[in-house]
């Protein structure tokens, strides 16, 4: 008689491993399908993304060229760029800016301009490359109208050691001061900058002829 009990509660315990196993197989199932399925979706964000941006590279890079031909319609190219701008990825977006508020700037329209710079530099999404650069171009073209004290503010970050624009920022630093009546701090800064092997040739050039210009 023991022999038979025990093969019921034997068939009994793999009657119950079967039901739970069937319960569990079904939720693991569900678990996988879910799984595969926020795979699938991730993947195919992935490759709506990659798509857009493709996207709007092409058609920045079409209205950059147009812009740069001779006689080109620059303010009708500031609007295309205003248009792109509402569906390119956040990347895209921010050169886009930079690039609008060029044309704002050549075509006259400084204040679109600055706008659109402030815009860039308080995006804490963009990168802070962007950013500085952004606030860069907004400060040096509102050197001749802008407070000062506040211009000088903004200016002191960027002409920080390690920053990718100090050589840039010093130079506006020293267009301050000589807006300020300070013309001898001018020259110390762009004698500095005239021997600043990390700066631009370029402006290492204009430094020193701007600083030769102050001591005569």
């Amino acid at each position: 008689m023991p022999d038979i009990f025990d093969e019921v509660e034997e068939d009994l315990r793999a009657e119950r491993a079967r039901r739970i196993a069937r319960r569990c197989g079904g939720a693991m199932l569900g678990a996988a399908l879910l799984v595969l399925a926020g795979t699938a979706g991730w993947q195919g964000w992935r490759w709506y993304e990659a798509r857009a941006a493709t996207a709007a590279a092409e058609a920045y890079l079409t209205l950059h060229r147009a812009a740069e031909a001779e006689g080109a319609d620059l303010a009708a190219l500031g609007r295309g760029f205003a248009e792109l701008r509402a569906d390119a990825p956040a990347g895209y977006r921010t050169l886009i800016r930079l690039r609008a508020a060029a044309l704002k700037a050549e075509t006259g329209d400084l204040p679109g301009a600055i706008a659109l710079w402030e815009e860039v530099s308080a995006d804490g999404g963009a990168d802070s490359l962007y950013r500085d650069l952004a606030t860069l171009l907004a400060v040096t073209h509102a050197l001749d109208s802008g407070d000062p004290a506040r211009l000088a503010g903004r200016l002191a970050p960027l002409a920080a050691e390690g920053n990718p624009w100090r050589a840039s920022a010093r130079e506006a630093q020293a267009l301050l001061a000589l807006r300020r009546g300070a013309p001898e701090e001018a020259r110390r800064i762009l004698e500095a900058l005239a021997t600043d092997t990390a700066a631009p040739a370029g402006l290492r050039e204009r430094a020193q002829r701007v600083a030769a210009s102050l001591r005569s």
